[in-house]
């Protein structure tokens, strides 16, 4: 029979196979972590925020985890963050060699969280384009 469904059953059938691609996308490891039952504070200032995005991303970049080669957009950080994150990752890489992980990690808390402070959170060049270095 040729004749076309209404549209509001496309749209129904459109968004329902846009679910399930996307379902099928991510394996079951990759699935965030269930929220905190407990109300923990979260960061509310531009560089409590960037603290904790950049100095995240510096240690996993530092470990070597799964999820460390991403690019900085994917990572959710702005140029000046990702120049942050690979400051940060440079010098954690120096101290680590000289006096281990941890204090390589404990350096990394340190830098960020003082770059982070210096430029108000390092929001503010968002923009898709970086030349070239």
């Amino acid at each position: 029979m040729g004749t076309k469904p209404p549209t509001s059953v496309r749209y129904r059938r459109a968004t329902l196979l846009a679910a399930l691609a996307l379902a099928g996308c991510s394996p079951p490891e990759a699935a965030a972590p269930p929220a905190p039952t407990t109300s923990a504070a979260s960061p509310s200032s531009p560089a409590q925020i960037c603290t904790s995005l950049v100095s995240y991303w510096a240690k996993e970049t530092l470990k070597g985890s799964k999820w460390s080669g991403l690019d900085w957009e994917q990572k959710g950080l702005s140029n000046d963050q990702y120049a942050i994150h690979e400051e940060a990752v440079a010098a954690g890489r120096a101290e680590e060699r000289t006096a281990g992980q941890d204090r390589a990690l404990e350096l990394i808390d340190r830098l960020v969280a003082q770059r982070c402070a210096e430029r108000n959170g390092a929001t503010w060049s968002s923009e898709n384009w970086k030349p070239p270095t």
